[in-house]
């Protein structure tokens, strides 16, 4: 194998999905050099098709795709359909329902993959970056304790090295480099989940709300529906470690009898027939996917999207996850690159709100998962928080520890209990509230919750900020933290 010299550039980014992308063209527009590694070619297959509104009127209102996202075709997105809890009967929320979303920003999309990151790679390039595709990157450099760069080979098996002031690693949950900036990946002792899925054309839309998510509970676990086209679905089932000897064997057979045991899906594809060929055609298996690492940066080098954390599919967070951890970590390198303030400031302002918006998640997911009390379903009451073991329960604590404004609510399993508890009461109410209710009512409460206020804080301030720009007005999230800069793309003092 033969070695080209090195190249230098500001930074690297490892991995071109929407974290990649994303962070790459953000520090680009600050007029740095950037390089973005990509180890396969795109368009390429990826899961994770549902998306919030969050990433698309705001992220993609940062990089300048918003109109280029809405003119590719994909099936509008005003909400999601739940056949959840103990009521059989579906009930829907809508993100219209949120003072901070009323209007044109109430609204995402469900996209292919392959189109969406394509989209988001080809306006990185536009901007300026450097991208590669092909290149498998093997290791990071260090010298003297911090990452300087990668090395990685290419197409044709030659070998490279890069230096860089900083490494981004969105190479999701395979990284092989993680690592490098001194964390260790922890998995989730309540999530130990397996997911099987595959794709569907002729499957039935729902009549009120065609393009929403449909999300179903069962006994051995949930399914996901998520309309991509008029003709095109993607069709999931999420079960845990006690049930996932139904996932073995032949695939197709299990995916089968599975959906056949949710009676909504059931209908729903009543007339539709598998997708077996092209990228679509295979069924594919994904496992122990809900992480967090112990950290999310060290010196030289940072984590976004799922080369950080993961939490569960439920509620659509994995986009919105990577996109803005990866505007988190674009302020953080371009506030130091231009000498504004420090590394450990800047750096530690990214993990604490990354840390903040995925513990405001799994917090929000435990207790989402707490709605199912039918005792007769073994997978559900395995996840009862209130009843949960000791070991999961240090799980918790150890996973959302380390989150800064969540530190007094966690500092014993009392208290996480107690959180948990009145969380799961407080969305059950709210079920119960929205059960039967239309698009058109105005009063659809999912989203006027406090706790639901916590959770889509930083989305709305994202979507702000793309929109008409800084706030003069905003308030740190931490005491003696930073606001972002009126352009949205560094960290400035409040």
């Amino acid at each position: 194998m033969s070695t080209v010299a090195e190249e230098t550039f500001d930074v690297v980014v490892v991995g071109a999905g929407p974290g990649g992308s994303t962070a790459a063209a953000l520090v680009a527009k600050q007029g740095h050099r950037v390089l973005l590694l990509e180890k396969e070619v795109f368009p390429r297959y990826q899961i994770g098709e549902s998306l919030l509104p969050a990433t698309v009127h705001g992220i993609c209102g940062l990089l300048g795709v918003t109109e280029e996202v809405e003119r590719a075709g994909f099936t509008p997105k005003m909400g999601g359909t739940f056949r959840w809890g103990t009521d059989p009967d579906p009930w829907s929320f809508f993100f219209s329902a949120s003072p901070h979303l009323a209007g044109p920003t109430s609204s995402a999309f469900q996209v292919e993959r392959m189109k969406f990151d394509h989209i988001l790679l080809k306006n990185a390039a536009r901007l300026g970056v450097e991208v590669r595709e092909g290149c498998t990157v093997g290791n990071v450099i260090e010298e003297g304790g911090r990452v300087t760069g990668v090395r990685y080979t290419d197409s044709f098996g030659q070998e490279h090295g890069v230096r860089a002031e900083y490494v981004v690693d969105a190479s999701g949950n395979k990284s092989r480099i993680h690592t490098g900036c001194g964390s260790e990946r922890v998995y989730s002792d309540f999530f130990r989940n397996v997911a099987i899925f595959g794709y569907f054309n002729g499957g039935k839309r729902l009549p009120s709300s065609p393009g929403n998510i449909f999300c179903e509970a069962f006994e051995h676990g949930w399914v996901w529906y998520i309309p991509l086209s008029a003709s095109l679905t993607s069709v999931g089932v999420v079960v845990n470690q006690e049930s996932a000897s139904a996932v073995q064997g032949d695939r197709e057979q299990a995916l089968l009898s599975l959906l056949d045991q949710a009676p909504g899906v059931r209908d729903l594809l009543a007339e539709a027939e598998r997708v077996t060929e092209g990228v679509y055609g295979r069924i594919r298996v994904r496992k122990d996917y809900s992480y967090l690492n112990t950290r999310f940066w060290g010196d030289g080098m940072v984590l976004v999207g799922d080369a950080a954390c993961f939490v569960d599919p439920v509620f659509s967070s994995g986009v919105h996850l990577a996109t803005y951890s990866a505007l988190l970590a674009a302020r953080s390198i371009n506030t130091v690159l231009a000498g504004d303030i420090d590394e450990e400031r800047c750096f530690t302002e990214f993990e604490s709100r990354y840390r903040r918006e995925y513990g405001l998640f799994y917090e929000f997911l435990m207790a989402f998962y707490n709605l199912h009390v039918d005792e007769r379903s073994y997978y559900w009451k395995a996840k009862q928080v209130t009843q949960a073991t000791d070991s999961e329960l240090e799980a918790f604590v150890h996973l959302v520890g380390g989150v800064a404004s969540l530190d007094r609510a966690y500092g014993d399993r009392q208290s996480m209990r107690r959180q948990i508890t009145g969380t799961a009461r407080e969305l059950e109410k709210l079920v119960e509230t929205n059960h039967g209710q239309s698009a058109e009512d105005e009063n659809l409460p999912l989203f006027q919750s406090p706790f639901m206020g916590k959770v889509m804080e930083q989305q709305v301030q994202v979507q702000a900020a793309a929109l008409m720009g800084g706030d003069e007005d905003e308030e740190p999230l931490f005491p003696n933290g930073l606001i972002a800069s009126m352009d949205g793309l560094r960290w400035a003092h409040p």
